[in-house]
This record gives structure tokens, C-alpha cells and sequence, in this order.
């Protein structure tokens, strides 16, 4: 078996009404390094974003991942090595969780000899994740829709114009299993009229870089009405962003990062929101990226 490393993007899922089926596939990588050993034991290391938070023992998530690889194949190597280089921040919205799923599942198909395709892959990510908004851009990069049908996992990557999107991430623990809790188990089917109506319109409005359709396309009532308030300064953060230009604003995936997408005037668009969360008593960490249209991407070294 030869060395490998798996770099796997950011995603920031649902974009307002795209709930648990939308996701943009963002240019900040996790890179994870898979060395395999003729001695037993396994050895993890950790750099980068977050890097404290990363288990360095079997309960590491890239591990647990790369374990289902293994044993469905029925191939391992004897011992392995894996080095995570993280850029993407643990428990933001951004996949986080996603990637290092995909990174190990990946790696772990590379070290084995690439049995089972992308697709395959993606199957068994959506089946640990629970859903395919991150996974599935995370895979293909770009814009992905993804659905779970009664044969398997359908999904079509849309095609859009480069363009960059302002990400803020406030200093605040918001666990994904709270962020869900909040959520109710039936709404109105006027407002799930609301977000199908809206939804059509936000992959035309991206597909198209038509960015004054956003502040339309961009709204929710399934999710965000839910979560905002979970968050101190989110409502005067998103009414922040607008004023600063902002065309479309939601919080990206389950929060507590806030996705802003404008033709032009990132940096003042930060600027309004870490205003907004200071106000609030948080600080904030924030990146301006551009889409990503790799996807995951393997070396052998």
C-alpha cells in the first residue's frame, strides 16, 4: 500500500430555503495524509484550524470513517498513520464533520485499491451524515442538489459562475443536535410553499449571478426563523450585512456561521457583521472564499 492524501473542501448547506438538500462546495481544504505501516498500531496527528479539537485516538472522526471503508472491503493495512492539516473550523457550519468523513472514507478506498467509485462513496457518506447537502458538493464541488430517492442517493451539480461569498463566524457553540432540536416537526404547508417557491428561484438566481433575485431567493421558514434567535447577534448581523451591500444572507448550514453572497463589497460586508456580533459580546473569525469546483481531490505520493 502507498501513501495518500485526500483534500476535501468546505460546504455550507441549505443557503436559506435549500434545507438538508442544497449545498455550495467552498475554497478552504482539509488535507489528510494516510501512511500505512508493516507494524501495528495506529498513530494520528493534528494542524491547523481547530487543531486541539481533533481526537488523536480511535474516536477521530477521519478514523471512524476510513474503519467502514475498511471493513466493507475486508482489506487493511497493518498500521496507519494519518495527519490531518484542518483549514476548516470544527463546528462552524461548514462541513466540518463532512469532510473529515470524506477524507477518511476516501483515503481509505485509495489505500485498498479503489474498489468502490465516488458515487459509492458519497451512498455511504449520506447514510453517516444522515443527509447530502454537505457530503455531496464536498464530493463534486460547486453547487450540488442532492436527494435521497427510493433507489439511492440522486444528485445534480448546477452550474454557476464563479463568485465569492463572505463567511462570519462568531465565537459561539451552537452543537448541529441542538440547532435541530429547535426545529419543529410539522409547519404550515403555506410555508412550505414559501421555501419550494424559493428554492426553484435560488438556483436560477446563482445559476445566473442574477444577484438581485437573492434577497428574494435566499428566504426561509423552515429553518432559520428556528435558529436565528439561538444565536446573540444573528438578526442584527443579517439586517448588518444588507445594509453593507450584502444581496442574499443566511446561516450556513446548521450555524453558527452566517454565509453572506454580494457581487462586490466583501470586506465592508465582514466588517458590518463582526460589528454586529461584537455588539453581542462574541468575536468572530471570517473568510471571504471563492467556490470551489474541485471536490475532493487525491494525491499519491
Amino acid at each position: 500500500m502507498r501513501q495518500v492524501t485526500v483534500s476535501v473542501p468546505a460546504t455550507s448547506a441549505n443557503l436559506g430555503p435549500g434545507f438538508d438538500c442544497l449545498g455550495l462546495a467552498l475554497d478552504l481544504r482539509q488535507d489528510v495524509t494516510f501512511i500505512p505501516q508493516s507494524q501495528p498500531g495506529l498513530n494520528i496527528s493534528a494542524a491547523g484550524e481547530d487543531a486541539k479539537k481533533i481526537p488523536l485516538d480511535a474516536s477521530n472522526l477521519v478514523y471512524q470513517a476510513a474503519e467502514i471503508i475498511f471493513r466493507r472491503l475486508g482489506n487493511r493495512p497493518i498500521g496507519l498513520t494519518i495527519h490531518q492539516n484542518n483549514c476548516i473550523p470544527i463546528g462552524s457550519g461548514l462541513g466540518s464533520s463532512s469532510s473529515a468523513v470524506l477524507a477518511g472514507m476516501f483515503g481509505a478506498n485509495a489505500l485498498t485499491g479503489d474498489h468502490l467509485s465516488p458515487p459509492e462513496i458519497l451512498q455511504l457518506a449520506t447514510n453517516l451524515e444522515g443527509h447530502p447537502d454537505n457530503v455531496a458538493p464536498a464530493v463534486y464541488g460547486g453547487l450540488v442538489l442532492g436527494v435521497q430517492g427510493p433507489d439511492g442517493l440522486v444528485v445534480d451539480r448546477i452550474q454557476v459562475p464563479q463568485m465569492r461569498v463572505a463567511i462570519i463566524l462568531p465565537n459561539y457553540i451552537l452543537l448541529t443536535v441542538d440547532a435541530r432540536a429547535a426545529l419543529p416537526s410539522d409547519v404550515p404547508l403555506k410555508d412550505a410553499i414559501f421555501n419550494v417557491s424559493r428554492l426553484g428561484l435560488l438556483i436560477r438566481a446563482l445559476q445566473s449571478a442574477d444577484y438581485d433575485k437573492l434577497s428574494v431567493a435566499m428566504q426561509d421558514r423552515l429553518h432559520q426563523p428556528y435558529r436565528v434567535p439561538l444565536i446573540p447577534g444573528m438578526k442584527e448581523a443579517f439586517g448588518a450585512a444588507r445594509e453593507a451591500g450584502a444581496s442574499g444572507v443566511a446561516i450556513s448550514g446548521a450555524g453558527p456561521s452566517l454565509l453572506a453572497f454580494a457581487p462586490t463589497q466583501h470586506q465592508e460586508i465582514v466588517g458590518a457583521a463582526v460589528a454586529s456580533f461584537q455588539r453581542a459580546g462574541l468575536v468572530c473569525r471570517s473568510w471571504i472564499l471563492p467556490v470551489d469546483i474541485k471536490g475532493v481531490q487525491i494525491r499519491y505520493n
